[in-house]
């Protein structure tokens, strides 16, 4: 790649980074060799927002109903509502909770319709870019005072055209995002599902950040309808830092959404799914997040199950 592409997205003025965060591939030969042998069950971790908790001892409840002892913490509810989540650290620290990465949600992010979704997802709006890049801030100084070595979020629907100006916009805004997470030694790592892989691959190529991957999800693949989710994990295999179980059905027809439904009812091929994810030369973790219906503890324990029966045949 030519090195002036990343050059361009280079936040200004530029900051120097004393100790970026390291990219799976540069990790040296032990921790891939040791990460071979990780177990499933080592791995497995659940999204807290899944469990629709009301505070910190009722998400303790949850994790100890399905007894988890690994969580995705969403971190913007931290910020947004101080008092109904003070002391969640101590509280998951005394329960010996760990917290493998967190999740960070954009602001005026409207999920109602596919449409709206585009209009205002990730980093996409100017309206909101000010109050986004001030909430970073905040999350990344969260992340790095508690060792969350990960945070997760939603880029945008990202236009495929190198000569979309609004393009141009995003990706110089989520180079922003990079290199303050990197200050933090922080990784970042986008959800997928709003582009095609194609695209996330060479908007990743464009960022050219050693701190930047991707958190694959399956289901989104399918929920927005952009490609076989088993060909997308093959083809950014080696930039997936964290995996969403989570599964889907098809769009009824173009335009319209998907359907969440619970692990093993969609249309993810779990056994082709793990068998690619366990044949890698390194571990990463795979968080069940359940995002719909009335029974969600009972469904992650379901998920918990079949990821499980999968990557034992």
């Amino acid at each position: 790649m030519d090195s002036t592409v990343g050059e361009r997205f280079r936040s200004e003025p530029e900051q120097t980074i004393a100790e970026p965060a390291r990219t799976l591939d540069s990790q040296d030969t032990s921790t891939e060799i040791s990460n071979m042998s990780a177990t499933v069950e080592s791995r497995l971790a659940v999204c807290s927002w899944s469990l629709q908790p009301e505070g910190p001892d009722d998400l303790f409840e949850s994790l100890d109903q399905l007894e988890c002892r690994r969580i995705q913490l969403a971190l913007s509810p931290l910020i947004h509502e101080p008092d109904r989540w003070a002391g969640v650290f101590d509280v998951l620290e005394k329960q010996g909770i760990e917290v493998v990465s967190g999740m960070m949600a954009m602001a005026g992010e409207d999920y109602t319709s596919l449409e709206s979704i585009a209009r205002t997802g990730g980093v996409r709006p100017d309206a909101t870019w000010e109050a986004n890049r001030e909430h970073v801030a905040r999350i990344a100084e969260q992340a790095a005072e508690h060792d969350i070595n990960l945070v997760t979020f939603h880029a945008g629907f990202l236009p495929e055209s190198n000569g979309d100006g609004e393009r141009l916009v995003m990706l110089r805004r989520l180079a922003e995002i990079a290199d303050h997470f990197a200050t933090r030694s922080v990784d970042i790592a986008f959800e997928t599902g709003q582009e095609s892989a194609a695209t996330l691959l060479a908007v990743l190529d464009e960022l050219d950040r050693q701190n930047v991957g991707v958190n694959f999800d399956p289901a989104n693949m399918i929920l927005y309808g952009t490609g076989d989710p088993i060909e997308a994990l093959r083809r950014l295999a080696i930039n997936v830092r964290q995996i969403h179980i989570k599964d889907a059905t098809s769009p009824a027809a173009p335009g319209a959404w998907g359907t969440e439904v619970p692990v093993g009812d969609g249309a993810v091929d779990w056994k082709a799914f793990m068998t690619e994810v366990l044949g890698w030369r390194r571990a990463v973790d795979l968080v069940i997040e359940r995002e719909s219906g009335d029974h969600r503890i009972e469904d992650i324990a379901r998920a918990i199950k079949v990821i499980r029966e999968v990557s034992s045949d």
